[in-house]
């Protein structure tokens, strides 16, 4: 009985009778579902802006280009020019944006059914095929199979070539599932059928030497094959993928992550991250608890004690072993971060993959942590790392000062490209989420989401994080129940609702949920307005290194110099002031010198800097 209670009080919520609805604001743990990628469909806004740049550098590459290294491996002829970049024909990891591509292509296509990017997809989905069965085997990359040859024996040696290998399995699974090709599917199955082979050839031993990456830099490094085959298991049902998925989860880095040990430091971030992902594909599958509790633990300390302001990660190595552990890539001691704001932090991939994972705990529990963490992440990392006049990205996202976006060039095909080209086909994904009753709004991005199963579409307008006021149309053919969830994110200094024009008499809490629950009719009109505040952030070790944002928006100094402010913290909240917030500019006056900021992600080609150190002396 005592246990039903505290049950019972864990759910409770304060709840509000008027104008013939009710009205809530709670935290309750409730399994949610995003829509479909066809379900939620940008409409024109500087997002739908950002998509279309995207979509603009996928139709501008060339599909025989990206096919070169393929045919060449299979012994079949190209004419091409060769790629540059990592998609050299010298580097090991040729052929890994070519899976991007194909799962950032195959994304736009299910949205949009865009008549070039499905032919070219048709086109490389044949030809790759051509690849396979030159092939003989089942393999298909763009690198040698000898490369698998020295990783098994000696664990090391070449670059990464499962990492490679799991982006073309995912991006042609990707081909499959959005795109309906059948042929992608059989070579999906193949590629997974010449993994098992190889794995079924190695003892225990072995195969734990291969898949232990604990070094800097880790040519071992495995990628998601554990995910891409879970997700494979999905669609087969077969039992040998699970069970092949299941071999790249490795229990020295599963077990003391469900027991909440903190063994992230010094391993290199985005390997480890992406096999957490694999590991939420497994609990969705097995549902055992031990990988709940990893992952939940996980992303815990990731983001209490290894994560930037913006929800990003990774710098340098505690133990440097190696020129890129020296400056990036990898998770340092846990909460400690101001001494690691070099140039090159806050990889690409890392906040992708890291995004993922919020967005996928978000969904088993509907808690408004994840939904704030999403949010920070999505303005402050994600959309930053794209110009937003050339579309290009970058690499690694500095924070500290002074620092410049180092935009890659457009024949440098890095792994964040993949990843960024990917993240930019999927900004219509964690808007919206549901289930029978009702309907999540977690992002304020005009948009429309075709709830098909209930009849109803409900359509968002606004120029936000710009306009404080965002506004909401429900379509429905008769009266409909349901209730709406409107996020009010953790930085909201308050926040009104109107339904109709009729303003609700409720309160508002922070990091909490709305719920508007009524009979809606068609062409009811909703309407949320935010207020914002300036409010600043201290790196976990010292108080005296800050961050500063107004409402969403992490701001940045326009500086060529380093960033030391005389004025303590609360007194710069009383001096910076909103410059044009058309332009979405702000000022602030200290020690007689006078900054310009604005938010992360319109910062383009200037010197910059994020966190400012404070020094009353």
């Amino acid at each position: 009985m005592l246990k039903k209670i505290s049950f019972l009080l864990s759910l409770l919520t304060t709840t509000i009778y008027i104008f013939g609805q009710t009205s809530t604001f709670h935290d309750e743990i409730t399994q949610v579902f995003p829509f479909s990628n066809t379900a939620v469909t940008l409409t024109p806004s500087w997002i739908k802006d950002r998509e279309t740049l995207n979509i603009q550098y996928l139709k501008s590459l060339n599909a025989d280009r990206l096919l070169h290294n393929f045919r060449v491996n299979a012994g079949l002829p190209s004419s091409a020019k060769p790629l540059e970049g990592w998609e050299a024909p010298n580097i090991g990891i040729r052929g890994h944006f070519v899976g991007h591509y194909l799962s950032a292509v195959s994304e736009v296509v299910e949205k949009y059914s865009d008549t070039l990017l499905s032919n070219r997809l048709n086109y490389m989905t044949d030809e790759l095929y051509k690849c396979q069965r030159a092939m003989g085997n089942g393999y298909l990359s763009a690198f040698p199979q000898t490369d698998f040859d020295i990783l098994e024996k000696k664990f090391g040696g070449v670059w990464a070539p499962y990492y490679t290998y799991h982006k073309l399995m995912q991006g042609l699974l990707d081909v499959y599932k959005r795109a309906k090709n059948k042929k992608a599917y059989e070579m999906v199955l193949n590629m997974a059928d010449y993994v098992e082979k190889r794995m079924s050839k190695l003892d225990s031993a072995a195969i734990e030497k291969m898949l232990y990456t604990t070094a800097a830099n880790p040519p071992n490094e495995p990628g998601a094959m554990n995910e891409v085959l879970y997700n494979l298991y999905k669609v087969s049902n077969d039992p040998k993928h699970l069970a092949l998925a299941k071999l790249f989860d490795r229990n020295w880095f599963l077990n003391p992550l469900s027991q909440n040990k903190d063994l992230l430091s010094g391993l290199h971030s985005n390997t480890h991250l992406v096999i957490v992902n694999g590991f939420a594909q497994g609990y969705a599958i097995t549902k055992e608890e031990k990988y709940h509790a990893a992952i939940t633990n996980f992303w815990d300390m990731l983001i209490s004690s290894h994560a930037y302001v913006n929800g990003s990660s990774s710098g340098p190595r505690p133990n440097v072993t190696t020129p890129t552990s020296l400056t990036s890539e990898h998770w340092g001691k846990p909460g400690v971060l101001s001494n690691t704001l070099t140039k090159e932090i806050a990889e690409s991939c890392v906040s992708h993959n890291t995004q993922k994972l919020t967005s996928t705990l978000f969904t088993w529990t509907g808690s408004p942590k994840y939904a704030d963490a999403y949010m920070n992440t999505f303005y402050n990392s994600i959309l930053a790392l794209q110009s937003a006049k050339s579309g290009r990205c970058v690499y690694h996202l500095p924070l500290g000062s002074p620092g410049k976006k180092a935009f890659l060039k457009e024949d440098d095909f890095r792994c964040c490209n993949g990843t960024t080209i990917e993240a930019f086909a999927l900004l219509n994904s964690g808007i919206y989420f549901q289930n029978d009753t009702s309907l999540w709004v977690n992002m304020y991005i005009p948009s429309k989401v075709n709830w098909a199963s209930r009849g109803i579409l409900l359509e968002q307008q606004g120029n936000f994080p710009t306009d404080t006021a965002v506004l909401f149309q429900v379509s429905v053919k008769t009266k409909t129940s349901f209730s709406l969830k409107l996020f009010v994110p953790e930085w909201a200094n308050n926040a009104e609702v109107y339904v109709n024009g009729v303003k609700q008499a409720m309160a508002v809490i922070p990091s909490s949920y709305v719920s508007l629950n009524r009979q809606w009719q068609h062409k009811d009109q909703i309407k949320i307005v935010f207020h914002y505040r300036f409010h600043a952030k201290s790196m976990p070790d010292d108080e005296n290194v800050i961050a500063i944002y107004y409402g969403p928006m992490l701001l940045a100094f326009e500086s060529e110099s380093e960033l030391v402010l005389r004025l303590h913290k609360e007194e710069i909240l009383q001096h910076i002031v909103v410059d044009n917030i058309s332009q979405r500019t702000f000022k602030l006056t200290d020690n007689g010198n006078s900054y310009l900021l604005r938010p992360l992600f319109d910062i383009g080609e200037q010197s910059y800097g994020v966190y400012a150190t404070l020094r009353d002396y």
